[in-house]
């Protein structure tokens, strides 16, 4: 039996720990279940043994109160759902019948009912499922899973907090249910929520927990005097009542700001605070409120969502600073660990040196308890730490890899021309037009076609030696050969390769610069099964030969329809890659850029009539808070401009973005001046066309009218009320017909049939058109 205990002075603890165990077990037991290879029992068997390992390593890294609840099969926000029992209607009897069959459902759908929108948490790359809600919402307590997972945790010897979403965050991640008018608003439902949180709190202190954390991430946004009003009166009724815990409210990514005192003056007994990154004002903000007398502060003084070591000198003192400020003070990352891989130590392959730059989730427990040890026993009790500690960061600042003068030396020169378009879109509409000859509604796709297990079983050949690079290069030509003949059959106006070659479409591209590092063992949960290894942005970049021309060039020779040169923008290389710390992103976003710019040029002379620049992450990026979001799309935008401005008039320029909310961008989008914009609008019914219409978008639009991330095939006609819809919004001759996403992720036999639908409803409204 595992044991930890607590220090006198300070604890260490975490907000969350990552999900899919060290070798994707979790992904792998969820999507055999699915298949019907992996039965329940054996699914809840690897979910428990997969959280026993992470309390174990959390509890071996020094933590001495676990995190509980964090947990999760699919989705935290999901789960927050069902703890609530707020489940739509056409999942009920699914859930009824079969509570992890429904579950699932409500994820991914079944062929009688789509499943809950998707969006991005906050500005991660982590995707939730968005609660519906409506005024005839019935609410009902069902704390099975928070209490199970606390009773686990402590059965096993461990000090335990449970976690959930606060009501406040759960209310405005919600959105209006299908059918409810789009101006209702769901935190009115406030007061119907609070006595089902008061029972799950009951359920809790039943179970034996001191304390419970509830998340309210929402309050770091620009909140209204009312939503503001709402946190007091949620925490007065909660901190209130006398049958429960004691009450942790964390918050993370930004400053609270207006919600700050709020919280500090509501009947709670603590608070958890970010103070990395742009949530580093909340140090003066909480002097400013005259800190958190009576009250425990738990301070996140460690980046939970980046993979560089801690400053520990620098954390030390301003753990010292909030010393304080507040009645107790305890040590933690700033937000949970879910956002970075497990443990860098896996990662034989990388430079010793490097290495030595990195913490990944197990790394950042233990640094959270090293400066639990530092503050509570004083510096002298961390000295050789803090020697090492000291080393390890002036080797990076040092380093030959984080700067090259000639790469900064092409980003120094850029000139506003370099970002602009020659011509404006009206001429540039013009002349493509008469070079594409496409039909009205043109068909294409994102640009993957399914990764099936043949091209994971080469790729994985190839990385053994099993096979050589020759060999590889032919399963993938085949592949291609294979992809086109498929759209030309199915009557696709404008074809992608399908991008066998590549496994990631960030990683593809960041193993071909100079400047980044790829890991081998460092996923990180985007959404459900769906993980991702975001390569590591260690220094400056540039692009030492073209990516992409060989296989573009191939593709095009085998057909005579126009082909798209796929490549991923500048400011999701950053997004989705694990950023530098050491100097503003927009520098390296710049150099990104210039690289990317490079091979757009020579796609263009390879004979490119299209490239497709993706940027699904300028939405997620975006600024919390609206005094940020300025900058920031100023110098996004213009990367993106600085990488597709360098071509001719005739060239047209596509770009792809998916699962966010586009209103507050429908500025930059413009800004972007890409001739063409695919969008996810599956799952929040076209809403998207409706918010570019009223915008004034003047430019070509492609909105999703098959959802990708559900196994669901949509029928012919579903895609065309979706494609009606977008006709209400957008006129014929800028309207694209397209998936929401790539397709890497799905089977073949439904790509098939959900294509057949697309091309069939394209097919049909062009007819009624002509009529």
């Amino acid at each position: 039996m595992t044991t930890n205990s607590a220090p006198a002075t300070a604890v260490a603890t975490a907000h969350g720990y990552p999900r899919q165990g060290r070798h994707r077990e979790l992904k792998r037991a969820i999507e055999g279940y699915w298949k019907g290879a992996v039965t329940a029992e054996a699914l809840l068997a690897t979910a428990a043994e997969l959280r026993r390992e992470n309390w174990r390593q959390l509890a071996e890294a020094g933590l001495d109160e676990l995190p509980t609840g964090d947990f999760s099969l699919y989705d935290h926000m999901l789960d927050t759902t069902v703890a609530v029992g707020a489940i739509p209607p056409r999942h009920r009897a699914a859930v009824a019948a079969d509570g992890l069959a429904g579950y699932f459902a409500m994820a991914r759908g079944t062929q009688q009912a789509p499943p809950l929108e998707m969006t991005k948490w906050f500005d991660t790359n982590y995707h939730y499922l968005v609660p519906e809600l409506g005024p005839d919402t019935a609410f009902a307590a069902d704390p099975a899973k928070a209490v199970g997972e606390y009773l686990e945790a402590r059965s096993l010897g461990h000090t335990a907090r449970p976690v959930l979403i606060g009501p406040v965050s759960y209310l405005l991640l919600a959105k209006p249910a299908p059918g409810v008018a789009e101006d209702f608003q769901p935190i009115t439902l406030l007061d119907r929520l609070l006595p089902v949180y008061a029972e799950l709190l009951a359920a809790l202190k039943a179970a034996g927990a001191e304390w419970v954390q509830l998340d309210e991430p929402a309050l770091v946004q620009d909140r209204t005097p009312a939503e503001l009003n709402a946190a007091a009166r949620a925490y007065r009724e909660l901190g209130g009542s006398a049958d429960r815990p004691k009450l942790l409210v964390a918050s993370y990514f930004d400053r609270l700001g207006e919600a700050l005192p709020v919280l500090a003056k509501a009947p709670v007994e603590g608070l958890a605070l970010d103070f990395t990154g742009p949530a580093a004002g909340n140090l003066a903000d909480l002097a400013a409120v005259g800190g958190l007398p009576g009250k425990r502060l738990v301070a996140g003084v460690i980046d939970g969502r980046n993979v560089w070591i801690n400053d520990l000198e620098r954390s030390l003192a301003t753990l010292g600073t909030l010393l304080g400020l507040a009645d107790r003070v305890d040590v933690a990352p700033s937000c949970s660990l879910l956002h970075v891989p497990i443990d860098a130590t896996a990662e034989r392959e990388i430079d010793p040196q490097i290495a030595r730059w990195l913490a990944f989730a197990k790394q950042k427990a233990a640094e959270a308890a090293l400066l639990a040890r530092g503050l509570g026993q004083g510096v002298s009790a961390i000295t050789a730490e803090l020697a090492a500690n000291r080393a390890d960061l002036a080797s990076r600042a040092a380093s030959p890899i984080t700067r090259d003068p000639a790469v900064r030396a092409r980003a120094a020169a850029v000139a506003p021309a370099d970002t602009r378009r020659a011509q404006p879109y009206a001429v540039r509409a013009e002349v493509q037009r008469a070079r594409l000859g496409l039909p009205l509604l043109p068909t294409t796709t994102i640009g993957s076609f399914p990764q099936t297990a043949e091209l994971r079983v080469a790729r994985a050949d190839l990385a053994a030696g099993r096979i050589d690079e020759a060999a590889y290069r032919e399963r993938m030509a085949a592949e291609v050969r294979e992809v086109i003949a498929y759209q030309e059959k199915a009557g696709l106006d404008v074809l992608v390769h399908g991008e066998p070659e590549r496994n990631d479409m960030v990683q593809y591209f960041a193993e071909q610069l100079t400047g980044y590092l790829a890991t081998r063992h460092g996923w990180v949960q985007s959404y459900g099964t769906r993980y991702v290894r975001p390569p590591v942005l260690a220094g400056d970049i540039s692009r030492p030969q073209p990516m992409t021309v060989d296989w573009y060039r191939y593709a095009q020779g085998l057909t005579d329809r126009p082909v798209k040169g796929m490549l991923t923008g500048p400011v999701t290389m950053l997004a989705w890659s694990f950023v530098r710390d050491d100097q503003p992103a927009a520098e390296t976003a710049r150099q990104v850029a210039l690289a990317l710019r490079a091979e757009v040029a020579d796609l263009e002379a390879a004979g490119a009539a299209v490239v497709q620049v993706d940027e699904p992450a300028l939405r997620e990026t975006l600024p919390l808070r609206a005094a940020g979001r300025p900058a920031y799309l100023a110098w996004a935008t213009e990367a993106f401009r600085l990488a597709t401005s360098g071509v001719r008039a005739d060239t047209q320029i596509h770009t792809h973005m998916c699962y966010a909310e586009f209103g507050a961008i429908m500025t930059a989008i413009e800004q972007l001046d890409a001739d063409v914009i695919s969008l996810e609008a599956t799952r929040s019914h076209m809403q998207v066309a409706g918010e570019l219409a009223e915008a004034g978008y003047p430019r070509e639009v492609g909105p999703g009218v098959w959802d990708i991330h559900s196994p669901r095939v949509p029928s012919t006609g579903e895609a065309l009320a979706l494609l009606r819809a977008g006709l209400a919004a957008i006129p014929a001759e800028r309207l694209w017909v397209n998936p929401d996403c790539g397709l890497k992720t799905r089977g073949w036999p439904e790509t098939r049939a959900s294509l057949d639908s697309l091309v069939a409803a394209a097919r049909q409204l062009r007819g009624e058109l002509a009529l």
